[in-house]
Parts: C-alpha cells; sequence; structure tokens
C-alpha cells in the first residue's frame, strides 16, 4: 500500500478512492453531506489524510480521526445566523454517528481567521481557495459526492505525499508555529511519518 504514491498519475484517484472506502464513518459522513446539498462543499483536512496514513501503516481506518470537517461556500450571506442556521441542520443530519462533524462556511473565514491565527486572512474566492491554505499541503485535500454518486477529488498537490506519509509545509497563509504544532501532533501518533521543515 506504501507504493500507492508511485502509481501513475490516472490511478491514483481511483486507489484515494479504495483507501477511504475503509473507513465506514465517513463514508457516512460523505452520503449524509450531500443530502445537505451545500454549495461547492467539501470533506477535507484530517479525516481524509489520516484515513490514508492509517491504511498504509496498518491501522484501523478512523483511528485517531478527531473530526470530520465539511466546508462549503456561500457568500450570499456572510452572518453568523446564517452559517449557524446550517452547522444545526447538520446536528440533526449527522445525529447518532460516532464521531464529531464540524461544518464551517469558508466565505467566512476572513472574519475571524486573524483573530484566532494572528494573521489576516484575505476573502476566500470559493472551498477550493480555502483548502489551498491548509498549512501542509498535505492537508490540501477535498472529496465529495457529485450528483448520481460520483466522487470529485480535489488535490491542487497530488496525492504522492499523502501515500508516502509525507508532510510538507505550506507557507501561505498559515504562520509556521501553526505548522509545526499539528506536525508534532501528528507525529506522535503516526510516528512513521516524514516532517518537512518549514523553509527559511
Amino acid at each position: 500500500m506504501a507504493d500507492v504514491g508511485r502509481l501513475p498519475l490516472d490511478r491514483q484517484p481511483a486507489a484515494l478512492r479504495s483507501v477511504l472506502s475503509r473507513n465506514e464513518v465517513l463514508l457516512e459522513v460523505l452520503d449524509r453531506t450531500a443530502s445537505l446539498e451545500l454549495p461547492g462543499w467539501y470533506l477535507t483536512a484530517g479525516c481524509l489524510f489520516q484515513t490514508v496514513w492509517n491504511v498504509v501503516t496498518d491501522r484501523p481506518p478512523a483511528h485517531g480521526i478527531k473530526d470530520y470537517d465539511v466546508f462549503y461556500f456561500d457568500d450570499r450571506d456572510l452572518s453568523w445566523e446564517a452559517e449557524d442556521a446550517v452547522i444545526r441542520a447538520g446536528v440533526e443530519v449527522f445525529a447518532g454517528l460516532p464521531a464529531e462533524v464540524e461544518i464551517r462556511n469558508e466565505a467566512r473565514v476572513h472574519l475571524w481567521y486573524e483573530r484566532k491565527f494572528g494573521v489576516p486572512c484575505a476573502p476566500h474566492a470559493s472551498t477550493e481557495a480555502a483548502i489551498d491554505c491548509f498549512a501542509a499541503t498535505t492537508c490540501c485535500l477535498g472529496v465529495r459526492l457529485e450528483p448520481g454518486g460520483q466522487w470529485r477529488i480535489y488535490a491542487p498537490h497530488g496525492l504522492s505525499d499523502v501515500f508516502a506519509l509525507v508532510v510538507r509545509p505550506n507557507p501561505v497563509l498559515a504562520p509556521r508555529e501553526v505548522y509545526e504544532a499539528k506536525a508534532a501532533r501528528w507525529r506522535r501518533q503516526w510516528p512513521e511519518l516524514t516532517v518537512l521543515d518549514w523553509p527559511s
């Protein structure tokens, strides 16, 4: 399984789908999120690449996964009330799942990012643009179900690092300390990771 990163590029998406499909919670989150019909949504971040890490290292597929992040993009109403209504709808849709699902409108990130992370964030133009800004390129991954059940995979940096257990910095928005804190936490759970240094 560790050789998946060496597959020809056109075969990597099918391999990703095969690996992610071993995580039954993830499949259920995908299915239930599709029913919400959120604009531009993706299941993204740790639940995806950590499922791959688990399968590659022969751990249970959901090992160490803290939550399942759902991003969507709706810039028609940037109020907290509008986002909160979606979050509350999600509470009902995801009821009974043995996992926490966090839903966030990426059109609103610029309103709170600096307060949380200490650096300003320009408004995102899409969910994909938000995924592009994760602290590590390895994290820049999103999956959703299209009408008809087709998988759409967004992976602007490819999939090789994900399968090869490489954590690579993405210094476009998140500060160095955010990257290093996340990488240290991941390495404690997956000591097989190769963590690359933040560029000097």
